[in-house]
């Protein structure tokens, strides 16, 4: 049963699409009325339909009051992580802490290759954002007086100024699915998110906790500061087979064994459906975080 220590989240996964603006936010500030914890919005800077991610968060951030923000996740080959790092830091300060730091590698290389990013291999892209969270990190140390100096492979800062310090500390969440990927989650990273429908099968959670575990030891860092997130998608009903086919009990009932079994810590539902996010929020979160809690009683007496 293992338990990284991490309080039960819950968020919604919003696709920011501009057919209807207005209807984002209005998913985004069901969210925030449904009790959820979490509103992410996908980044696909290159997707022309698309709103533009980090705008976006901006606006709801002044446009809702307690939820907190991230993007899932932000695509780095196109946000310089030095700027990057001060946008974040500044949009923490003006929520009053309520942002957290989702960052990918960027998976549509041809994409980001149209838009004026560069094309690099995935090994490469790891090793780019390994380098970037050494950047962001770096310009979030406002109180160290040192310029900062950062010589990569692919990113290089060479003296600039820190700063600001963001109201709280922002959580780097990376999705990630491949060994180096994960070896970096557990190197330097605060979160692993991935998406259920891309690991295929929910057993590689476990394989996945193992390699970050191990690259969190190797780096002499405690492997519970890596809290594990879990994009989910789904449809309440009647009920069916697969996981996430059925009513809200059933639903809590499959999270809690996830969270017992995986020590997974925050469900983010991928749905555009304000009866979707009032269901999960209302009646999924808090009878799964009842079943974890009696669960792990019930271990703690015996």
């Amino acid at each position: 049963m293992p338990d990284y220590g991490h309080d039960l989240m819950f968020g919604s996964f919003i696709t920011p699409g501009s057919a209807d603006p207005k209807q984002v936010l209005d998913l985004a500030q069901a969210s925030e009325a449904a009790g959820l914890d979490l509103v992410t919005f996908q980044d696909h800077p290159y997707q022309p339909r698309f709103l533009d991610t980090w705008t976006l968060l901006t606006y709801v951030a002044a446009r809702t009051e307690r939820v907190r923000l991230a993007g899932n996740v932000l695509n780095l080959p196109l946000r310089p992580p030095a700027v990057l790092a001060r946008a974040a830091a500044s949009l923490d300060l003006l929520s009053g802490g309520r942002f957290e730091l989702g960052l990918g590698a960027g998976g549509f290389r041809e994409a980001i290759e149209a838009m004026g990013g560069r094309r690099l291999t995935p090994a490469q892209s790891v090793d780019a954002l390994g380098e970037a969270i050494d950047v962001i990190r770096g310009v979030w140390d406002a109180g160290n007086t040192a310029r900062l100096r950062i010589d990569g492979t692919y990113y290089q800062v060479d003296g600039a100024k820190r700063g600001p310090a963001p109201a709280h500390d922002i959580g780097i969440w990376l999705g990630a699915y491949k060994p180096r990927m994960l070896r970096l989650v557990g190197g330097k990273a605060d979160g692993w998110l991935p998406s259920l429908p891309y690991l295929s099968d929910v057993r590689r959670l476990a394989d996945g906790n193992a390699i970050i575990d191990e690259a969190a030891a190797e780096a002499g860092r405690d492997p519970a500061a890596v809290r594990r997130l879990l994009n989910i998608g789904g449809r309440f009903g009647s009920g069916g087979e697969e996981l996430f086919s059925g009513p809200p009990g059933r639903w809590a009932e499959q999270l809690a064994g996830l969270t017992l079994e995986y020590g997974v810590s925050g469900y983010i539902v991928m749905a555009d459906d304000p009866a979707v996010l009032r269901t999960f929020g209302g009646e999924v979160a808090p009878a799964t975080r009842e079943l974890v809690a009696s669960a792990r009683a019930s271990a703690t007496r015996t």
